[in-house]
C-alpha cells in the first residue's frame, strides 16, 4: 500500500472518529451507542441545513427523513385490533384489544400523543406502534394515537386544534361506549412536544362547563411546557447534549410559530419576549419553582423583554398572544387554573434541556394540590423512551416504558 494510501486512510479514520466522539457525560449508559446513534442525527442536520442555504429544501423539510425512515403501517394480529379512522376530520390510529370470549368488561384507554417538536414524528413510527402494543398487552386497553397535522406547513394552534378536536370526540359517551372504553378510566399522555399537547388539553378540558366526562390522568413524558425563558440551567447545561440540542429546540419552538427567522435569531438570544407575555414570566420563574439540586451554579435573571417581534403570516400581535397563550406553554396559567386537573405523571432526565419545564411543573401541580408522581432519571437523556427498537435500542428505554406501564398500571 502506498504511503499517500495510509495517509489518506489514516486522516479518514480520525476524521471519522472526532465526528462520532462527543464528549457526554460519564453517567450516561451505552455512551457510545448514543454517539453513534446522535451521529446520523448530525448529519441529517448538516444536511438540512446545507438544503436550506442552498433553497433546496426547507430544514423541517429534510430532518422529516427521519418520520419517513421508521414509518410502518400498523396492522392487526392476533391479540390486537388496529384501525385508522378519522375522528372531527383528524387522522388517528386506534388499538384495541380483541374481544376474548364472553368477557364484556369495559377497558381504560389511553391518548397518545407523538413527540417531535411539532414539526417532525408520526403515530405510525415504529417505536410509536411498539409502545402503543404494549400499552394494550399490559394495561388491557384502547390506545388511541393522533396524527395531528405539523409544523412549519400548521403554525400553532393548528396541531393543538387537531389535538383537541380528537380527544373532545373521543370523551362522547356514545364514542367510548362503541369502543367499549369506561368514561372513568382514561388518560392523555404524550412524550415532548406530544407532553405539551397533553397537558394543554387536560387544562383546557377543564374549562368546558357541564362535561359529563373527565380524564382521570396525565402522564407527560419529557414534555416541553413553555417558551418564554429559554436559558434555564436545563437549557444551559445541554445545550450540546445529543438528539436535542438546544439550537434544534428553540428551532421547533420557533417554526411552530412562525417561518420568519427573525423570532429564532431572537429566541436563541432570549430576547423574544413582548410586553404580553413579559408579565407571565413570573410562572416560568425558575429561581422560585427549581430546586436547589437543579440550579446549582445558574443565578436566576429575567429574560429581556423587547417589542416583539413580527412573524410572517402571523404579525406582530399574533405573535405576542402566541407566546402568552397558555395552550403553547401550558406552565403560563395561575395556580387556580392548576387546581382541578387530573392527576399527574411527569417523567424527566438529568441530560435533557427540557428537564426544568417538567420539574418546574411538578412544583407548580403540587402547590395547587394536585397528585403528582415524579420520575426523574439521572442518566438520562431527551428522547429516551422511543429508543426501544434495533439498532437505536437502549436499555433506559426498556425500564422508561416498564416504570410508565407501571404507573398506568396503578393509576388509571
Amino acid at each position: 500500500m502506498r504511503f499517500g494510501s495510509i495517509i489518506v486512510i489514516v486522516a479518514l479514520c480520525s476524521f471519522t472518529a472526532y465526528y462520532i466522539y462527543e464528549p457526554i457525560p460519564e453517567e450516561i449508559e451505552e455512551r457510545w451507542k448514543l454517539m453513534l446513534t446522535n451521529s446520523f442525527f448530525r448529519s441529517l442536520s448538516h444536511l438540512a441545513d446545507l438544503s436550506e442555504l442552498l433553497g433546496l429544501k426547507d430544514y423541517m423539510g429534510v430532518m422529516y427523513f427521519i418520520t419517513l425512515a421508521e414509518k410502518v403501517v400498523p396492522e392487526s394480529d392476533e391479540h390486537i385490533q388496529v384501525t385508522e379512522e378519522t375522528f372531527d376530520g383528524v387522522e388517528v390510529v386506534l388499538y384495541q384489544p380483541k374481544q376474548r370470549g364472553g368477557d364484556t368488561d369495559l377497558s381504560r384507554a389511553v391518548i397518545y400523543l407523538h413527540g417531535g417538536g411539532w414539526c417532525l414524528g408520526s403515530s405510525r413510527m415504529s417505536p410509536y406502534d411498539l409502545l402503543a402494543r404494549t400499552l394494550v398487552s399490559e394495561l388491557d386497553a384502547v390506545v388511541l394515537s393522533v396524527e395531528y397535522r405539523l409544523a412549519p406547513a400548521h403554525h400553532f394552534p393548528v396541531p393543538y386544534e387537531d389535538v383537541y378536536r380528537v380527544v373532545k370526540h373521543f370523551l362522547q359517551e356514545g364514542v367510548l361506549a362503541q369502543y367499549s372504553v369506561d368514561p372513568g378510566r382514561i388518560a392523555v399522555s404524550g412524550d415532548s412536544a406530544g407532553g405539551n399537547l397533553a397537558a394543554a388539553v387536560s387544562q383546557q378540558l377543564q374549562k368546558e362547563p357541564g362535561r359529563q366526562v373527565h380524564l382521570k390522568a396525565q402522564a407527560l413524558i419529557y414534555p416541553v411546557l413553555q417558551a418564554l425563558d429559554l436559558n434555564t440551567p436545563s437549557y444551559q447545561q445541554n445545550q450540546d447534549m445529543p438528539i436535542l440540542p438546544r439550537t434544534l429546540m428553540v428551532r421547533f419552538w420557533s417554526e411552530y410559530f412562525t417561518s420568519d427567522r427573525a423570532l429564532f435569531r431572537a429566541m436563541m438570544a432570549n430576547t423574544h419576549n413582548n410586553p404580553e407575555s413579559s408579565s407571565l414570566l413570573k410562572f416560568v420563574n425558575w429561581g422560585a419553582f427549581l430546586p436547589e439540586t437543579y440550579r446549582r451554579k445558574y443565578n436566576y435573571s429575567a429574560p429581556a423583554v423587547a417589542q416583539g417581534v413580527g412573524g410572517e403570516g402571523v404579525g406582530r400581535d399574533g405573535l405576542a398572544r402566541s407566546l402568552a397563550d397558555p395552550r403553547a406553554s401550558p406552565l403560563l396559567v395561575p395556580d387556580s387554573a392548576l387546581r382541578s386537573l387530573p392527576k399527574a405523571y411527569i417523567l424527566t432526565c438529568e441530560y435533557d434541556v427540557l428537564r426544568d419545564d417538567g420539574i418546574m411543573y411538578v412544583t407548580r401541580l403540587r402547590s395547587a394540590g394536585v397528585e403528582v408522581t415524579h420520575e426523574h432519571y439521572d442518566t438520562g437523556f431527551h428522547g429516551g423512551l422511543m429508543f426501544t427498537v434495533w439498532p437505536t435500542d437502549f436499555l433506559i428505554a426498556r425500564r422508561m416504558t416498564s416504570n410508565y406501564i407501571k404507573w398506568l398500571e396503578e393509576n388509571l
